[in-house]
């Protein structure tokens, strides 16, 4: 029997960064999953760094961890959400990944003394990983990191302008993202730097045939219609995407506009109507205003930029909808709390009121970690509900030593490599360890969960698996 060949859907940004190009890869993803195609997401990332493993999350937000140990961009959990394929390493490379590649190839003689170029060379290996990740799906979606007129993007973009002519123009679709900004003073939209991306993106041998459009609020048909006429795309290719509610609300949305219905007819697949019913029900229970609110203080040190818990807020989000409630999240810097009355500094992010429960999230270094020790004290202390993750959960190790078991000095041999009181310890696997890229402890791990406990209630299960990332844990001397 003859196997259908892997269509490639191409998505492109422009204008601006952060523009959404992650959810509008993984809402259609959603949407073709809907229409019964099995589908799945790569993340182009021009960065020079192998992975983000290294990055600040300040820099770059959270490391989304992967089943098989892969420490990638944060786009592949909103994949892994929106999705049902489950991602891995191969979902997701950056220039460096390509370019150290390239390099070991060329210096075991994998290129016969030719003369290594970014054309055909690193090129090619970007093809080569597109289409490993791609094997045995419908679709492969297809993300470009950055913004059309980067430096660092010109090889990612040749590399699907390649594509087209290596699989077929019947298999490949360019999607570009774009902004259109709305002018207050002016009292309008201005399609302009939306033409002047499309004309760069042209440029480089790209015609887009879906442009997606980013803005505050609806755009009329004759903006629609001005986009189709300079950008040359089809009138019901200018897909509307403005701020909705809660982005589970995205996919409808895009849906209503028919972006689903324009990508099968483009790529020439036959499929049914989508069952959109399960995205009716997440977005009518987020956007539900009569659900009762749980307020949750996240103590952190990376608040300045929340998208560096984003798996976590959104894990959180989704618990609402299997409760039935809405979640509000405080955020708390660590590093600033009142360490004499931590419940000041939470009541204080959360307009003087008291939160319904505390969460420690995972982080790295000493910065702000006695802030977390004096929160997970008056969570204790209080009985307010408390959740420590990763760091969280060892943070709370370290407070109840000190303050119930009597180990007054306890503390992590992170913070104080030479402590004779580190009830949290690096890992004997990970003494040994000098190259910090990709060397912790990573991916998914079993875990067995004891009868009777509150996880067991919850889970009900005895095994379930959990991901990781991490080089201490807590000391096996002190257990």
């Amino acid at each position: 029997m003859e196997t259908r060949p892997t269509k490639y859907i191409f998505v492109t940004g422009g204008v601006v960064s952060s523009i959404g190009k992650g959810l509008t890869t993984a809402c259609i993803g959603a949407l073709l999953e809907a229409r019964g195609l099995k589908v799945t997401a790569v993340k182009l990332d021009p960065y020079i760094n192998v992975d983000p493993g290294t990055m600040s999350p300040f820099q770059h937000g959270e490391v989304f961890v992967t089943d098989d140990g892969a420490e990638t961009d944060l786009d592949l959990g909103h994949y892994e959400r929106f999705m049902g394929t489950r991602m891995s390493k191969l979902n997701n490379f950056t220039s460096g990944k390509v370019y150290e590649t390239v390099i070991a190839n060329e210096r075991r003689g994998d290129y016969l003394g030719g003369t290594v170029q970014v054309i055909p060379h690193i090129t090619d290996e970007i093809k080569r990983r597109i289409k490993l990740a791609a094997e045995g799906f419908d679709i492969c979606m297809i993300e470009v990191g950055g913004t059309v007129g980067d430096i660092e993007s010109l090889p990612f973009l040749e590399a699907i302008r390649q594509m087209r002519t290596d699989v077929g123009p019947q298999n490949t679709l360019y999607i570009h993202v774009t902004l259109v900004p709305y002018i207050p003073t002016a009292h309008e939209f201005k399609t302009k730097p939306t033409q002047h991306s499309i004309k760069e993106i042209t440029g480089y041998g790209i015609i887009p045939s879906i442009i997606i459009c980013r803005c505050q609020q609806a755009l009329d048909e004759k903006l629609k219609s001005k986009i189709s006429l300079f950008c040359n795309v089809a009138e019901n290719c200018v897909i509307n995407a403005p701020d909705v509610r809660t982005i589970y609300e995205l996919p409808l949305a895009l849906h209503e506009q028919g972006l689903d219905q324009r990508c099968v007819e483009l790529l020439n697949i036959w499929t049914g109507a989508p069952n959109l019913d399960p995205w009716k029900k997440i977005a009518s229970s987020l956007t539900d205003e009569s659900r009762e609110t749980v307020t949750i203080a996240m103590v952190g040190k990376y608040v300045d930029l929340t998208e560096s818990y984003k798996s976590l807020s959104e894990a959180l989000i989704h618990s609402g909808v299997a409760n039935n409630c809405k979640i509000s999240i405080v955020y708390v810097d660590s590093e600033t709390l009142d360490t004499s009355s931590p419940e000041k500094s939470i009541r204080a992010a959360n307009n003087g009121q008291d939160v319904d429960a505390i969460l420690i999230p995972g982080g790295f270094g000493v910065r702000g970690s006695e802030g977390k020790i004096s929160a997970a004290r008056y969570a204790r202390e209080s009985k307010v509900p408390f959740f420590g993750i990763c760091l969280g959960l060892q943070i709370a190790t370290i407070e109840y030593a000190r303050n119930v078991a009597g180990l007054k000095s306890a503390t992590s041999a992170e913070f104080e490599p030479n402590s004779s009181c580190a009830v949290i310890d690096i890992m004997d696997s990970q003494k040994s360890v000098s190259i910090k890229g990709a060397s912790m402890r990573l991916g998914a791990y079993p875990c067995a969960i004891k009868d009777g406990t509150r996880a067991k209630e919850v889970y009900g299960k005895t095994l379930i698996s959990e991901r990781h990332r991490h080089r201490f844990e807590v000391n096996n001397a002190f257990r």
